[in-house]
């Protein structure tokens, strides 16, 4: 027990530093907002382009892993956006937002620190792989699903062309198509320019946390409670459970099992709020499902690391 609070704990301490300093009005919402951009925009995509650049494509993007996680967390999404829509009455756009929240797992921010501190940089191969297609195929599920309630007669290459917009100019996935481009073509590029790259990189992950927790202050609980406890325990419960299942069926290898869970088993993303905000629904529900979703998974990554053994 000692070794995964050695793990964990020092991951939701950076969080709760920064939401203690922006509590205590010590930085503003626009330094926050501004830590955010930084890492969010930049140093997170120059993270990713580092990664999918080296990383073996062809070993490491083994489909039983992606099958595994994603049957998971598009699981989640169905059953966040029907229980939204049919137990708690909510809009077919508001129950979209919802099952965002329960598809979109905070892969990047806690799954990859966490995973770091408990195995290891060399088991980070596999959460990569994940991350990879983690914006690109939850933001094109989200904002289909959307565009397509909100067209209401509208023509498909309309719809199309906003979701096709949608997936360009979001910052991760330029960053990840770029390594892959990069990886493919064997790309080469100045030492000095890799190594300004990875010192960008290198302050992506801490200040993302930190700046974090100033986020969260913001995101104070309110909303229907019940859809928030069961926008979280679908995230934090049913998607592990399922790619536990799924990864012991197909024979995962034990470190792309331990990757797929414990991304799998992380609180809901920030970007699970961006995107409600996007398009203006379920905002409350959204931030405050990341909110305390943050918070419970401090006790069932432990739950599901202990678990793992």
């Amino acid at each position: 027990m000692q070794a995964l609070v050695d793990v964990i704990l020092p991951v939701f301490l950076v969080v709760a530093f920064g939401y203690g300093v922006t509590w205590r009005g010590w930085m503003s919402e626009g330094t926050v907002d501004g830590m955010m951009k930084f890492s969010q925009n930049f140093a997170i995509p120059c993270l990713l382009f580092l990664a999918i650049s080296r990383l073996d494509l062809g070993q490491e993007f083994d489909w039983r892993l992606l099958v595994s996680f994603y049957t998971g967390a598009v699981t989640g999404f169905v059953l966040g956006l029907l229980g939204a829509r049919y137990l708690f009455g909510r809009g077919w756009e508001d129950a979209i937002a919802v099952g965002f929240v329960c598809l979109f797992s905070n892969s990047l921010l806690l799954g990859l620190p966490i995973t770091e501190r408990a195995y290891g940089p060399e088991a980070l191969a596999a959460n990569f792989a994940i991350i990879a297609l983690h914006s690109p195929i939850c933001f094109l599920i989200g904002i289909t699903a959307m565009e397509a309630v909100r067209a209401k007669g509208q023509g498909i290459g309309a719809t199309l062309g906003r979701v096709a917009l949608g997936m360009a100019s979001n910052p991760l996935v330029i960053g990840i198509s770029l390594g892959a481009a990069a990886n493919l073509t064997g790309l080469p590029l100045p030492g000095a320019a890799w190594q300004a790259l990875e010192l960008i990189a290198r302050a992506g992950l801490p200040a993302a946390l930190f700046g974090l927790g100033g986020v969260l202050y913001r995101y104070r609980p309110e909303g229907d409670l019940r859809l928030i406890v069961y926008a979280c325990a679908v995230s934090l419960v049913v998607h592990p459970a399922i790619v536990w299942g799924m990864g012991r069926g197909l024979a995962l290898s034990e470190a792309q099992f331990r990757s797929a869970v414990v991304t799998a088993a992380m609180a809901p993303g920030v970007n699970a709020y961006l995107f409600a905000n996007m398009y203006g629904r379920a905002r409350r529900v959204a931030a405050s499902s990341v909110l305390i979703g943050t918070v419970a998974c401090a006790f069932s990554a432990w739950f599901w690391m202990t678990a793992l053994g």
